[in-house]
């Protein structure tokens, strides 16, 4: 069948980034204030049941990868069967999850059994007491070590940091030298405003280039790699070492132009761009007895409306940058 999901600039939407829960475990300063947010009751999050039907549609209008999010998505009670029965769904050819790390490790016999083999951990320092500063949570040892367990156990492991100013900047070489010996993959992440805050907080000024530059000085070659149209992260390995490196311009967004992601959050917001208000609530929709059809539509609609890039969709949304990632869902 083909992608119904092409926007009025020809990208095409094959890339769900589907969250399950906006909870966590972490308090993360850029995700949520230490207090954590108003979380959603119960009754307002997508049941898994709902969250297997509108994957379904997704993947009748040419999705062919899912992305489960969160929050932290192993908090969420009954996710393994869901993950089961959403590896099922015709049409889809891959499922990654996004993690903090903390309960994957018990989860690996059966995510390996459903095929799913790509994980992506958060993990912003390789000190303890700086990851118990961003987190709030002291952790690091089994975050650390689950990361290598998932290794041993033939999972592709991405290591997701987020970058900034008093916090990190020192774990950004040690995070490359992790490489030199492990096929890891690690990203740099440009912080951005989406902490649950009122809007006021400071970004750090250490955007890609000054990462390029920052890790440029530290090596005596740097290889760039060869990057897929819609990947986000611009790739590079240090000669000779196992894994690769790569920076993510998330709040300079010079990756707009091949973007081909549409998000669903745990309450059925449906977004087709981060930085954009939501086009539709896919929940309600539900809810109201809409038919597969007509919940096409509304999806088809969403995206023919999709702004040319994050600036654009920012400005749509008035500004209003600062609801937490928790509930977006990355």
């Amino acid at each position: 069948m083909n992608n119904k999901l092409v926007d009025k600039y020809g990208r095409q939407l094959n890339y769900l980034r589907l969250s399950v829960t906006d909870r966590c475990n972490f308090r993360c300063y850029y995700c949520m204030p230490e207090e954590g947010i108003n979380f959603s009751r119960r009754q307002d999050l997508l049941s898994f049941d709902e969250m297997l039907l509108l994957s379904d549609v997704f993947c009748r209008l040419g999705v062919s990868k899912i992305r489960i999010t969160g929050g932290e998505p192993f908090v969420r009670n009954g996710i393994m069967p869901f993950l089961k029965k959403l590896s099922g769904t015709q049409g889809l050819s891959e499922i990654t999850v996004t993690s903090n790390g903390t309960l994957s490790d018990k989860y690996q016999v059966q995510l390996k059994q459903m095929g799913i083999t790509k994980i992506n951990i958060s993990l912003d320092s390789l000190s303890r007491d700086r990851f118990m500063h961003i987190t709030r949570r002291d952790d690091f040892e089994n975050v650390y070590a689950g990361i290598f367990k998932l290794l041993d156990n033939g999972f592709k492991v991405k290591l997701n940091c987020v970058v900034a100013d008093n916090k990190n900047i020192q774990d950004i070489i040690p995070f490359i030298d992790l490489t030199r010996n492990y096929a890891l993959s690690v990203r740099f992440l440009e912080e951005m405003p989406f902490n649950g805050s009122d809007g006021s907080q400071v970004l750090s000024d250490w955007n890609y280039r000054r990462i390029q530059e920052y890790i440029a000085a530290h090596y005596t070659e740097v290889t760039p790699l060869i990057n897929e149209d819609s990947s986000t992260s611009v790739n590079y390995k240090i000669p000779g070492y196992e894994g690769s490196f790569g920076i993510i311009p998330s709040f300079s967004r010079t990756f707009c132009g091949t973007c081909n992601r549409i998000r669903l959050s745990a309450t059925g917001e449906l977004r087709t761009c981060l930085y954009g208000p939501s086009a539709a609530n896919l929940r309600d929709i539900l809810r109201s007895g809409a038919t597969i059809e007509e919940i096409e539509k509304c999806i088809i609609a969403a995206v023919s409306a999709r702004e040319a890039n994050g600036f654009d969709a920012e400005a749509a949304n008035n500004g209003a940058t600062h609801t937490s990632m928790s509930v977006l869902g990355g």
